[in-house]
């Protein structure tokens, strides 16, 4: 075991390079031709299949797997792409373990489905390697759309107003477009800077500008934007996270784990990203999981990811689980944060046991921490907004917000799960609304 993963505090350098290389490769190599024929093959190609039913953005996956069987994988990204246009990154992150491989009739015969996230890579990372795309802009319509947000539902909602002629311009508070997809996905799970690339190949539909460093609130209004441009689309996610709410939690060490797992994203150079000996992460979502897998990767000993209720409530799948307790995460379900220790910076984190209905038991216990990562949710930011429910934007079923000529999609707007693939779709179909409201169809 190298000396650096025994040396207390956070710094950065614990591994050897090629350790870095190693633990951040691909997390699933891609299908050769002769693996993704073969994996075709196995599809029956089911006439009302359940795996389209369980799609977010309703692709037609026998459609596309046919078309990879008789050697038209260029037809089956359109295929894709014509319905997800960000489907390159969703077959990277998507959770098709618990959406169409899950209800995918191999997978209830025989446990074991069609491996249809992986033949969506191969077909859409195919036609991308060619530098086609493969939609035409509609001729111009005059009209112009403000899209606030270059993550997945702000993309997706863009190109497809473009698609249908209109002039959208994008902003994000960000230096770079592409929101979770760039800053909030783990770095084995998108490789050599694949969101960035995914969005370049987008933007070339063409009539999208992207605007970086435009923060809704501070650098223009939601009033502005509904003066100087025909619609408004609000797909900025959630800028917020939650505090841990409890005494030390200022203490230094414990940070937030949107910010580390972007800072990961971003650095040229793995080994210059520092992390602590023992690292706790507080949280049961994906987000959660990401940051303790990383933080494992990066050279951390020991890691514990603690969630408050059970395992079976957590929000990372199944998969998430067990692809973390591989990687050496130990997790502890059932526990919530008291109390944070240490002298000005943390040493230890308190936890009381509870019930699923967050009943304190009064059985605590303390792990020892030098880096504790908050991952217990994130919030909306911003004044000014349309109607909320809860704490999100309300809309219809279409992306319609209680202000006339604004719509909203993505993590921001209420109704939705916090899914990449979920965000594309509800940007999709607002931008359709968007357009049938500038064409003078029904809202």
């Amino acid at each position: 075991m190298p000396a650096d993963m025994l040396a207390q505090g956070i710094k950065a350098g614990r591994i050897s390079a090629d350790q870095y290389e190693a633990n951040f490769a691909d997390l699933h190599a891609p299908l050769d031709d002769h693996e993704a024929l073969v994996a075709a093959d196995r599809c029956y190609f089911c006439y009302d299949a359940p795996c389209v039913t369980a799609c977010p953005t309703d692709i037609d996956i026998p459609l596309f797997i046919r078309q990879i069987a008789t050697g038209t994988s260029d037809a089956a990204a359109k295929t894709i792409l014509s319905q997800n246009i960000m489907g390159g990154m969703c077959a990277r992150v998507c959770p098709t373990e618990t959406l169409c491989e899950e209800v995918c009739v191999r997978e209830v015969a025989e446990g074991k489905p069609v491996l249809i996230g992986q033949l969506q890579r191969y077909a859409t990372d195919g036609l991308m390697a060619k530098s086609v795309h493969p939609f035409e802009r509609a001729g111009s319509t005059g009209k112009r759309v403000a899209v606030v947000g270059a993550g997945p539902a702000g993309l997706a909602c863009a190109h497809r107003l473009a698609m249908q002629g209109h002039d959208v311009v994008v902003m994000d508070a960000r230096a770079k477009a592409g929101g979770l997809n760039e800053f909030g996905i783990a770095a084995y799970k998108s490789t050599d800077d694949f969101a960035a690339r995914e969005v370049d190949w987008l933007l070339q539909i063409g009539g999208i500008e992207i605007k970086p460093g435009v923060a809704l609130g501070s650098d223009v209004s939601l009033a502005e934007l509904q003066n100087d441009y025909d619609a408004v689309f609000l797909g900025m996610g959630l800028g917020g996270v939650n505090g841990l709410g409890v005494e030390g939690d200022d203490k230094n060490g414990i940070a937030d784990a949107v910010d580390f797992i972007a800072d990961l994203r971003q650095a040229s150079d793995l080994s210059s990203v520092p992390v602590g000996r023992d690292v706790v992460v507080i949280g049961g979502g994906m987000t959660a999981v990401d940051a303790a897998v990383q933080a494992k990767l990066l050279g951390a000993l020991n890691v514990t990811l603690v969630y408050r209720r059970s395992r079976i409530r957590m929000n990372a799948s199944v998969y998430e689980q067990d692809l973390a307790a591989s990687k050496g995460v130990r997790i502890i379900t059932n526990a919530s944060p008291k109390g944070v220790h240490g002298n000005g910076a943390v040493r230890e984190v308190e936890f009381e046991y509870t019930d699923d209905d967050l009943k304190p038991t009064g059985q605590t216990v303390r792990i020892a921490a030098d880096q504790v990562f908050r991952a217990i949710g994130q919030s909306l930011v911003g004044e000014g907004l349309p109607t909320l429910e809860g704490r999100k934007i309300k809309v219809s079923a279409s992306g319609a917000t209680s202000v006339k000529g604004v719509w909203a999609g993505g993590d921001c707007a209420s109704g939705g799960d916090d899914l990449t693939v979920t965000a594309v779709a509800e940007g999709r179909d607002a931008a359709m609304d968007i357009h049938a409201h500038l064409m003078g169809g029904a809202s």
